[in-house]
């Protein structure tokens, strides 16, 4: 590692420029700070010429590598052709077009709208406000209240952190009021003593009608839910989570939403989360691999009920007060269209390829006493390491004991993503077995060491 003292040193000016966010400062401190200049494939290179193969996809979105030749082929072509523009005022390029069909197309819906944004943040932002719009214009102004689960992570806008039920908001006054939080699916941790998987969903069904009784069906304004967890620890619903709440939240009228920001376009194994647990939502939320990583843009799509009804309200008021300067830029939806050209041609099924030795890697590490559970589904897993297995005691907090592992694996080459006390893995969708077979070795020498100095 470079001497972070010397005062014209990369992390020096890291440090002296860059206000630092979802960054653990203690690490920063004590290590400095890792400054990228380029990557190749998986792996990334940092100023010091050390590379890292990426196991965490950047941020979950970087699912064709670092250098694919014809995403930046498409980037370049478009920005010579038409190097941006907006969506306001009826006014909106012929990419922009082609994207929204193409959304349409592949979604699990027959007809529907999309909508652009710049992040899945603001994707789900605009998704309450839409909500919030349309109930009001339909005699139904009181219908405000938003439904999540514990752990989810929805977004950092005052909105979607406010869906995000992670104590951290608490240092910004958040959640708003009218954000409601129920038990994350998560049985590993959150299940009774005795209770089976079975019984802990029938309790969280039964939870939510409950919440729904109390607070009254005309109240809320929509139920939001990632198909798998992700930001949260990469959390799979029990078993038969879905089939249980769905039909609750139907019953009372209430739009389902898919936060489909990590693990749509493939991640999931299949195109959609969604898809993977067999049910069809009322609007997707897309983001992350919607570009590849390649450009910032979210995209709320519509499925015809949503699309039909928002049409008709917004037809009263002849506009739906709501944008970005960026909506649908052209260079972003010029790369999109490539991105999920290449989900569809090529790395979907290698995704599915790749599947079965993914999960036996993760299998074979769970053997270890300190890790007391890997759970996952698709090409996106989580490691979670605890003290003692057999009673699922966690480990100190002061050990930051993920922290402490993520930064071993920085030291062996491998970049991963600490979270709670788990260990996050989403490779890209480009690996190939010998890059899988280096995660694991590397990660598995990372683990041996950390938890030698703990024990």
């Amino acid at each position: 590692m470079a001497d972070s003292s010397l005062p014209n040193s990369w992390d020096a000016r890291a440090k002296a420029a860059t206000f630092f966010g979802f960054t653990d400062l203690p690490s920063i401190a004590a290590r400095g700070t890792v400054v990228l200049t380029h990557g190749e494939g998986p792996y990334v290179i940092d100023t010091e010429g050390k590379r890292y193969l990426d196991a965490n996809s950047g941020l979950w979105n970087m699912i064709a590598g670092f250098d694919h030749a014809g995403l930046t082929k498409v980037a370049q072509d478009q920005y010579a052709r038409m190097p941006g523009y907006h969506a306001f005022f009826g006014r909106m390029t012929d990419q922009t077009v082609m994207l929204s069909e193409k959304l349409v197309e592949v979604s699990p819906f027959e007809t529907g709208r999309v909508f652009y944004t710049n992040s899945g943040s603001e994707a789900n932002d605009t998704m309450v406000k839409m909500l919030w719009f349309l109930h009001a214009a339909e005699g139904r102004p009181q219908a405000r209240k938003i439904i999540t689960r514990g752990n989810a992570y929805h977004g950092v806008t005052a909105v979607s952190a406010s869906m995000t039920a992670k104590p951290y908001n608490a240092v910004f006054g958040l959640p708003l009021p009218g954000f409601l939080h129920l038990t994350c699916p998560h049985y590993w941790r959150e299940g009774r003593e005795g209770e089976s998987e079975a019984a802990f969903t029938a309790r969280l069904g039964a939870e939510l009608e409950e919440m729904i009784a109390r607070e009254g069906a005309d109240t809320i304004a929509g139920f939001f839910a990632e198909p798998v967890q992700g930001a949260g620890g990469v959390i799979p619903p029990s078993e038969g989570y879905f089939e249980t709440i769905l039909p609750i939240l139907r019953a009372h009228g209430i739009p389902v939403i898919a936060d489909e920001v990590i693990t749509g376009l493939g991640r999931t194994g299949a195109m959609w989360g969604c898809e993977s647990y067999d049910f069809v939502p009322d609007a997707i939320i897309s983001s992350k691999a919607l570009t590849a990583g390649y450009f910032p843009m979210g995209a709320v799509i519509l499925g015809p009920d949503l699309s039909d009804r928002l049409q008709r309200a917004t037809e009263v008021i002849e506009e739906f007060p709501h944008g970005f300067t960026a909506s649908g830029h052209p260079v972003g939806c010029a790369i999109a269209l490539k991105a999920i050209d290449l989900v569809q041609s090529e790395l979907l099924a290698n995704v599915q390829r790749l599947t079965p030795a993914f999960e036996a890697g993760m299998a074979r590490i769970a053997q270890h006493p300190h890790i007391g559970e890997a759970r996952g589904r698709g090409l996106m897993g989580a490691l979670e390491a605890v003290k003692d297995k057999a009673t699922k005691t966690p480990w100190e907090g002061h050990l930051s004991v993920s922290e402490r592992i993520a930064n071993t694996c920085t030291d062996h080459g491998l970049i991963c993503r600490p979270l709670g006390q788990s260990i996050v893995l989403c490779p890209p969708f480009t690996m190939t077995d010998a890059q899988m077979d280096e995660m694991f070795t590397k990660l598995s020498a990372a683990l041996e060491e950390v938890f030698a100095g703990l024990t």
